[in-house]
C-alpha cells in the first residue's frame, strides 16, 4: 500500500511539473486562474485609456479623474475593470475555501476556475462591445461559478 502512494505521489509531482514549469509542483490550474482574474482588470485600463488617448504621461497625474470624462468605448472599457475589480475578491475566496475544505476534486475545482475566467474575457469583450444583455448574462454565468465552487466546497 505504502508502495503504491509513493507511486502516486511521484506521477502526480512529474505531471504537475510538466504542466507548470514555471511554477512549483504546489501550483494548479485554478490558482494560476485567480492571477489571470486579478490582471485582467488592467487590460480594460489599458483600453480603456489607449482607446481615448489616455496613454499621455499628463492623464497619469489623475488617471481616475481622467476615466472619469471618457466616453464610448473608453467607458465601457473602464467600467468593465470596475467590475473585475469587484468580483475577483468573491473568486479568489471561493478557489481558496475549495482548496482549504478539499471536497472537491481538482479537476473539477480548475474546470471551474477556468470556466470564469473565460467568462470574464467574455464579459470583457460583450462590455466593450456594447452587447448589454450579453453581457449581463455572462455576468450571471460567472457569478454561477463561483457559486459552484462553494457548493463543492459543502
Amino acid at each position: 500500500m505504502a508502495y503504491r502512494s509513493t507511486v502516486n505521489y511521484f506521477l502526480v509531482e512529474t505531471i504537475n511539473r510538466i504542466r507548470h514549469p514555471l511554477f512549483p509542483s504546489y501550483t494548479t490550474n485554478d490558482y494560476i486562474s485567480v492571477l489571470i482574474a486579478i490582471v485582467l482588470p488592467y487590460v480594460s485600463t489599458v483600453w480603456a485609456k489607449a482607446s481615448s488617448g489616455g496613454l499621455h504621461p499628463k492623464h497619469n497625474h489623475d488617471p481616475r479623474a481622467f476615466l472619469a470624462t471618457v466616453q464610448g468605448v473608453a467607458k465601457r472599457a473602464n467600467n468593465a475593470q470596475q467590475n473585475g475589480f469587484e468580483i475577483t475578491p468573491a473568486f479568489a475566496a471561493a478557489v481558496i475555501i475549495a482548496h482549504l475544505v478539499g471536497v472537491a476534486g481538482q479537476g473539477l475545482l480548475d474546470q471551474l476556475a477556468i470556466a470564469f475566467v473565460l467568462s470574464r474575457v467574455l464579459y470583457t469583450l460583450c462590455y466593450i462591445a456594447d452587447w448589454a444583455l450579453l453581457r449581463s448574462l455572462v455576468w450571471f454565468v460567472g457569478l454561477g461559478l463561483i457559486i459552484s465552487l462553494f457548493v463543492v466546497s459543502a
